[in-house]
């Protein structure tokens, strides 16, 4: 028999919310907060008071971040990847020129 998993209360731009998963709270907690805050931020820098739309602005905010962080990560994958076949060839080389 498998443990429901527990209900956690977050509090984003005012609104309680209750969360379930198997994620522990400390991390949801700190998932709610730089939410909260991202939204603070877009409604301070827009004035705007529509709860939706800076939702959706800091939806689009954070969506920026994660391409850019994607992308970020992909371009050094590749420098990696690029870097490592490099060096295996260095390697072969030396090795065959050992033999």
């Amino acid at each position: 028999m498998s443990k429901d998993p527990q209900s956690i209360r977050v509090v984003i731009y005012d609104q309680e919310y209750f969360m379930r998963g198997d994620l522990n709270e400390e991390y949801i907690q700190k998932l709610a907060l730089y939410l909260d805050t991202k939204m603070r931020s877009i409604a301070e820098r827009t004035r705007t008071v529509d709860t939706v739309r800076v939702a959706m602005l800091a939806a689009l905010n954070v969506a920026d971040e994660y391409h850019q962080m994607k992308a970020k990560y992909e371009k050094a994958t590749q420098d990696i990847d690029q870097k490592v076949g490099e060096y295996t060839e260095a390697l072969d080389q030396i090795l065959k020129d050992a033999v």
